[in-house]
């Protein structure tokens, strides 16, 4: 029995067992306008289901939490980690699973920003587009069309209860995570839409539970993970997309130097949602995030550029530098 620290130092009297506890990863790049996860191959799960977030077991040799994440990382991906924060704690007693196959009862993952590189290690690891798995998430072209088979079952799983409380409770999640009713869609709660999904049995993630659909009558829900790696993905989007507005941390995944459009664009890639472009500059003017350089774009596709990049004395200059982004309206 081992008592660990996490990073800050601080003693973790839960964790006296460190073969039970997981350590899992949610590194997030984005590249050309699209946000990036990177995944794992997961052996022994179901067809469909192989891919997996960067994790691995806390053992008595990693000093803290982040030091033993930061070495599963390296050593499945060859990614070396920069920003990285802990994220949550995954510790329900619906998670008790064969931990010899990557399940713990105890999970502690963590959110990590970085630069894409080319990934290798002991894994076959990939970077995938993080709407692969969440497609519902992403307004940037419209409304998604996941959503016209999601919501109707929705509203008929809502509606399958005689209980009038139960009803009026279930209608009015509805309203607050997928905007049935006004809608309006609040982008940061990614974790409350997939957890009612997976309540109402519409993710192949939640078979076997009680009331879950049979698999023909699912609707369009992405591509499922192993484990609950989707649910602690869904953690990190929803974490992400609210940090962004009052903590510069997007440029952490930025280049050290960038065009304004480029930066519009991973701004939209990770909130689902399109900016408007002059308020955008505005907004990023008035923040006094970023500084020009003496540098422009080629303009081998189009007018050349100023780069600019980012001011880190802003850091010192207000106590919440980010985008004061508005939830978006959801289109109908």
């Amino acid at each position: 029995m081992t008592t660990v620290k996490d990073s800050q130092g601080r003693d973790n009297a839960s964790l006296v067992n460190p073969s039970a506890v997981g350590l899992v990863a949610v590194i997030i790049a984005a590249t050309d306008g699209e946000p990036r996860a990177l995944t794992v191959q997961v052996e022994g799960q179901a067809p469909g289901r192989s891919d997996g977030l960067p994790a691995g077991p806390l053992v008595p040799e990693h000093p803290t939490l982040e030091r033993g994440l930061r070495a599963w990382v390296e050593r499945q991906t060859h990614q070396r980690l920069g920003y990285v924060e802990q994220l949550y704690t995954f510790g329900d007693r619906d998670r008790q699973g064969d931990e010899s196959q990557g399940l713990h009862s105890l999970s502690v993952a963590y959110l990590a920003l970085v630069r894409e590189v080319r990934p290798g290690g002991l894994a076959e690891a990939s970077w995938r587009n993080w709407y692969r798995y969440l497609p519902w998430e992403d307004f940037r072209e419209g409304r998604p069309a996941a959503l016209a088979e999601i919501e109707p079952k929705l509203l008929a799983w809502a509606g399958g209860t005689g209980d009038p409380k139960l009803k009026r409770r279930r209608e009015d999640r509805l309203s607050l995570t997928f905007g049935l009713c006004d809608g309006t869609w609040n982008e940061e709660r990614v974790l409350e839409r997939y957890e009612l999904l997976f309540e109402a049995g519409l993710i192949p993630e939640a078979q076997g539970q009680s009331g879950a659909a049979s698999p023909a009558d699912l609707p369009v829900t992405g591509q499922p993970m192993a484990f609950d790696h989707r649910r602690v993905l869904a953690t990190a989007i929803g974490r992400l997309r609210g940090k962004i507005k009052y903590r510069p941390v997007v440029f952490e995944l930025m280049p050290p130097t960038f065009t304004l459009f480029q930066l519009q664009r991973t701004v939209e890639a990770l909130s689902g949602t399109n900016l408007h472009k002059q308020n955008f500059r505005r907004l990023v003017a008035q923040q006094g995030l970023v500084e020009e350089t003496d540098g422009v774009t080629s303009g081998a596709t189009g007018r050349p550029a100023r780069l600019v990049r980012f001011r880190r004395e802003v850091l010192l200059e207000r106590p919440a530098p980010g985008f004061r982004l508005r939830p978006a309206k959801r289109p109908t």
